[in-house]
């Protein structure tokens, strides 16, 4: 019976990190892996915590896409996402939601930071530079800079 307690710890552990924030199977499974006996003693957490709705792989990608969603753009935040292994049908519709506001989500950003078209071409490669490494696409970026969407309020 000594794996009882052991398995109480993990589960209590699990839950500990789960009240902070949504996490994936793959960081609990990280996270708890120093503490455990065996991967099955993990597994076996895990699986219960999924039965009963505490860990869920689309609220987590729910969670991250909230909380990053205005920063990132699609292929950092695809990239984040893919290295949580979550399920097939859960990437692809996170992704399609992620290519439909990426324009508006990258003009925002944008905005935020700068917020006038660029005069000069140093400027420009800036801009660009910034937006690139937030992970946008090439052609929204190319659409920002060129100031669409762009309002006088």
């Amino acid at each position: 019976m000594p794996a009882k307690p052991n398995q109480l710890s993990l589960k209590g552990r699990a839950l500990k990190y789960l009240a902070a924030r949504e996490h994936s199977r793959v960081e609990l499974t990280r996270k708890l892996g120093p503490h455990a006996e065996s991967g099955e003693d993990i597994e076996r957490v895990l699986d219960e915590l999924e039965a009963k709705g505490l860990l869920c792989a689309q609220r987590f990608a729910e969670s991250v896409l909230h909380r990053k969603a205005a920063k990132f753009g699609a292929g950092r935040l695809q990239a984040e996402l893919a290295q949580h292994q979550l399920p097939a049908d859960i990437a692809r519709e996170l992704a399609q939601s992620l290519r439909d506001t990426e324009f508006e989500r990258a003009h925002a950003l944008w905005a935020r930071r700068y917020g006038e078209i660029p005069e000069t071409p140093e400027a420009k490669a800036r801009q660009m530079r910034f937006l690139a490494g937030r992970g946008f696409s090439g052609e929204v970026i190319r659409r920002v800079i060129r100031g669409e969407g762009f309002t006088h309020s």
